[in-house]
């Protein structure tokens, strides 16, 4: 089904909503047949904005027409599971934002009828269609940065603050994502988190979570709704160079040709590093701005959905991956 017209429905059309639709809809061969939402004054705005989507409150005339192929979902995060299920159930094909649910074993429950039925499964991590994550990745798996020593991120604003989900479900979903994905999404030794809750109690408003992988490596994630500043900043320390990855800059990434080396030194006998301390050579080299051709990826994301199910590729953001991200967060804890 390589040319053929791709037929959605979208579930949803709160904050997130009507950036998916927008793209979806541009897409060549696709539309978009149906948005469900409760909200009367959502439908409106879809009828008005979208004139060529019907905008429907029950979700049952979607899972009913033969004619959709895939939904996508854009609703709070504890309903992925249920919706994701039964459109899978109805045979179609699915897009979730993030998380794809909240437990593994939820996420299990949807790897095996997704297989059972041949459907595409696939999670809105946005970010890994992103022009400057991307980058960062071909710099690792090139080895431009050396050994990968540790990685932190800050993701953070004043507001907007969520009641069905804390900062690190609503906020480190992205960072667990890009750094998974770096890193070749590799199973964490450990994961630990510290977070508070001060405006409502049992959501945490600000998350500082802790990740160690094999091979020395560590990262850090700082999220939260309660900072001065909006902050979308990622650092990679290596072994040889370090880069600085800031979404919120006009710059997206700056290359540091900086670190430590380890000298040898010359001994007694003719030896090296035999006799005394060590010493070591700074280095502090040129700072790189590399151009960064943008694309929109909301748009990369959708297109790379309708051509897994075209063709049947593997997903970047499909299963497998979304069961490493939730399993950290669900590791972290509540």
């Amino acid at each position: 089904m390589q040319n053929d017209q791709l037929t959605f429905a979208q579930i949803g059309c709160g904050y997130w909503g009507p950036n998916l639709l927008r793209n979806f809809s541009s897409l060549k061969n696709c539309r978009v047949k149906y948005l469900v939402d409760s909200s009367a004054e959502r439908r409106h705005f879809v009828e008005t904005n979208f004139p060529a989507t019907r905008a429907v409150a029950d979700l049952a005339v979607v899972l009913a027409d033969a004619e959709v192929n895939a939904v996508i979902i854009a609703t709070p995060a504890e309903s992925h599971f249920a919706l994701a299920l039964a459109v899978l159930q109805a045979g179609k094909h699915v897009f979730v934002e993030k998380p794809l649910a909240t437990k593994v074993s939820e996420v299990d429950i949807l790897a095996a009828e997704a297989a059972q039925r041949g459907l595409v499964v696939m999670t809105g991590h946005t970010f890994l269609y992103n022009s400057a994550v991307r980058y960062v990745k071909a710099m690792i798996e090139r080895g431009d940065l050396g050994d990968v020593r540790y990685i932190y991120s800050q993701r953070l604003n004043l507001g907007r603050i969520r009641s069905d989900i804390d900062a690190l479900w609503n906020f480190a979903p992205h960072d667990i994502s890009i750094i998974q994905y770096w890193l070749g999404d590799p199973e964490p030794a450990s994961v630990v988190r510290l977070g508070m809750d001060f405006i409502q109690p049992g959501i945490d408003d600000v998350v500082f979570l802790n990740i160690k992988y094999p091979n020395k490596v560590m990262a850090n994630i700082h999220v939260s709704w309660l900072d001065p500043q909006k902050t979308r900043k990622m650092v990679v320390v290596g072994s040889q160079k370090m880069v600085i990855y800031d979404d919120a800059a006009d710059d997206k990434i700056a290359i540091y040709d900086k670190g430590i080396d380890r000298k040898a030194v010359l001994g007694q006998n003719m030896d090296y590093d035999k006799q005394g301390m060590p010493t070591f050579a700074y280095r502090a080299g040129d700072v790189l701005l590399p151009q960064i051709n943008f694309v929109e990826p909301l748009r990369t994301e959708a297109q790379h959905f309708a051509e897994c199910i075209r063709t049947g590729a593997p997903c970047i953001t499909g299963i497998d991956h979304a069961r490493k991200v939730v399993s950290i967060l669900e590791q972290a804890g509540r």
